[in-house]
Parts: structure tokens; sequence; C-alpha cells
């Protein structure tokens, strides 16, 4: 399929950019920059032997990005392209909202005056909020999210959902956990622009000596040991499945459906912490802080129906991501030093 990937030079597109090309589908990348780099498209080019075509296009630019469309003829599109920091977006709401979901009307409004008739939605856990059971199944309610960011994932799934149910278009979301690692190239990874929102990037450049020590967000919540618990994913086990639920849309009657992935299993902060320094023999300094606001004590996925559904299972350990995610910071050193949690 041609398949345009909207936010394709970010992290999780990037990776998806090249499982799809690995695939044999024809990627075009679409990209505003604003927490990316041109320099990716390097990186993809470098593990695939391909480069795929790019437009430097904001999705909120109807205009820009109607004319990528007129000439693009897409089968498919994936769409990644969102700003996506809990923390931030309790700061910076009216943004999140303008990006996240002006965005997404402009990309479904383009879609279905071009006949592009097939989506894959970036989603996340986020839109169940703190479920009131674990692990969380596609069955759970969907509850009042903690942060704008989960707010815009919610409303987004029903902007897709309700456009899906006119016929225009066939639509997946994938509700995703927390992915981690990089390429075991070391070619492509996830880019520190504005410093890091994520665990492991404060993991892998404390341990680098490239910022001070992790900040661990809150121990005192009700998990074993008081610190948040996450569904940790390989970054390349998430791109296979947004490759297998591409793939799906061309066989599937049905206009909407959504699955949750993960790994299954949940690990709390300290599990991290000791399971990097499991993995690379490097130690990790750390020092405890109050809890951020926007994020829930604990979650991880009940992954039955995609397995069955999609075919799809993650393959890489804990143990790789987190290697994986150290060989990046180690060939990257020009990486961001921002220490400040965003």
């Amino acid at each position: 399929m041609k398949v345009l990937v909207t936010g394709g030079t970010g992290y999780i597109g990037s990776h998806t950019a090249v499982a799809l090309i690995e695939r044999g589908h024809q990627v075009t990348i679409l990209d505003s920059l604003v927490r990316s780099d041109v320099e990716v498209l390097r990186g993809i080019e470098a593990i695939t032997g391909s480069a795929p075509p790019f437009h430097h296009v904001d999705i909120r630019d109807e205009t820009a990005l109607d004319s990528t469309f007129e000439v693009g003829a897409f089968d498919a599109v994936i769409h990644f392209a969102a700003l996506k920091a809990v923390g931030e977006s309790v700061q910076r709401p009216i943004e999140y909202f303008q990006s996240n979901l002006s965005g997404t009307v402009n990309l479904l409004d383009s879609m279905v005056r071009h006949r592009c008739r097939r989506l894959v939605f970036s989603s996340s856990c986020t839109v169940y909020g703190q479920p009131d059971q674990l692990p969380v199944t596609e069955d759970a309610p969907i509850k009042p999210a903690s942060s704008p960011y989960g707010a815009t994932k919610q409303m987004g799934e029903r902007i897709i959902s309700d456009v899906a149910a006119t016929g225009a278009i066939k639509a997946v979301a994938l509700r995703y956990f927390n992915p981690i690692g990089a390429h075991p190239s070391a070619h492509i990874g996830e880019l520190l622009n504005d410093g890091p929102s994520n665990l492991v990037p404060y993991l892998t450049r404390a341990a680098a000596g490239a910022s001070g020590p992790v900040p661990v967000l809150g121990t005192d919540y009700a998990t074993p040991d008081g610190t948040a618990i996450r569904d940790y994913i390989d970054i390349m086990d998430l791109a296979e499945a947004h490759v297998a639920a591409l793939e799906r849309l061309e066989s599937v009657a049905a206009p909407w459906s959504f699955f949750n992935v993960g790994t299954g299993r949940g690990r709390s902060v300290r599990e991290l912490i000791s399971g990097f320094e499991k993995a690379t023999g490097v130690a990790v300094p750390y020092v405890e802080t109050a809890r951020r606001p926007g994020d829930v004590e604990q979650v991880w996925a009940d992954t039955t129906k995609v397995t069955a559904e999609l075919g799809w299972s993650p393959t890489r350990s804990l143990e790789q991501s987190l290697l994986s995610a150290w060989t990046w910071q180690q060939r990257n050193r020009w990486l961001s030093t921002a220490s400040s949690p965003t």
C-alpha cells in the first residue's frame, strides 16, 4: 500500500516507517518537525536502504495538508502527528487541543475528500484514566481523562469513530502503553529536542552522566514499592503492531475497532531502574520527588484481543529494550542535556 505516516520523523512514527518499508509498503512521511528532526530520515534510509518522500507540513495547515493528498494518492494513513507529554498538556492545554484535535479533523477531511479510506490512529492507554480493574481490557469504561493529553486521545477516538460510522473510512485505534527502546542499529531512537518527558530517556542520560539524577515522580502510590506502575513495550514491537493493524483493514468489514498494545505485565519505576542496571551493568543515580500532575497510579494491558484478532504479540524482552535505549544514548551523545521534567 501507499501509506502516509503523519508525525513520521517522531519516535514511534520513524520506527513504524521502518517496519512498513521492510514489509514492502510505500511510505511517505509528513511532519512539522516541531518536536523531531529531519535527520531522522537519514536514519530510516540507513536501516532500510530507502529514503521515503518527505513533506514538511503541520496538520493544522489545511491547505498544505490537502496538497499532500493531491499528489500522494494514498491508500492509507497512520496518524501519529500530535503533542504527547502529559505534564506539558496540563500546563498548555489549548496548544494540545489545537494540535491533536483540530489537526486530526483536518486530516480526516482531506482523507474523505481524496477517498483515502484506511486509517490507523495512534491512541493511548490514557483513554482509560485510572482503571477499576487490572489488567485493563478493551471493555473497560472510558473514565474522565486525568490530563488534557488523555482527553485529546479520548476525543480523537470519538471523532474518528463517528467519521467511520458514515462509511467514509475504516479505522483502527491502537491504545498503546509505554514505548521504550530504540532500533537495534541505533540509527533511530527517541529524540529529546525539548528535554525528556518519559522515564527511560531520564535513565539513559543519567547513566551517561549527561544529566542529574533520575526524578522518581512519586513514592507514595498504593503499589508494592510505592512507585507508579506501567506496561513498557519495545518500540519495534509497537511498530510491528501498526503494520498488523494496517493490513487487517484490507480484510475486515468493521468500520471501527480498537486494541490494547502492550506486554501484559506492569513494572514499577523502581523495577525499571533495577532492570536497566542489570541489562547494562551501569548504575543509575535517582532522586525521589513529588508526584507529577495528571499521572495515573498504575496501568497495564490485557493483550488477549490484539493477539487473537491481529495475530500480534510482543517478542522483545525488557532487557533488550533497555539495552537498545542505552546503545542509542551511547552512540548519540548530542542528545539534549536538559534535565527538568516536562
